[in-house]
């Protein structure tokens, strides 16, 4: 299953790309995808994983720009504020606050 999805290994530069399991990181895959990949690679982990797996996955990650926070929850339909990290972010206070 792993073969149906191809994603460019500029995506992962910290890893070793060929020990990546596709299905135990799905959070970590669809993370990186959403933030830093490109629209064949949205796509491509849509077709893979499924909107709802990606959706579900997305409500649980922990760190979102607000750009892909923003994407999300317009594509979704979901609330900004039923993410984790929005939650995250609003429970941790800035020190400099321009």
């Amino acid at each position: 299953m792993e073969a149906n999805l191809q994603l460019p290994p500029i995506l992962f530069w910290d890893i070793d790309p060929s020990k990546l399991d596709y299905d135990a990181k799905a959070r970590f895959i669809i993370g990186r995808v959403v933030m830093y990949g490109s629209l064949a690679d949205w796509t491509a982990i849509l077709a893979y994983y499924g909107p709802d797996r990606v959706r579900d996955e997305m409500l649980q990650e922990r760190y979102l720009d607000k750009k892909t926070l923003n994407y999300l929850s317009f594509y979704f339909e979901v609330p900004k504020t039923e993410f984790r990290c929005y939650t995250l972010q609003q429970s941790i206070p800035q020190h400099w606050n321009y």
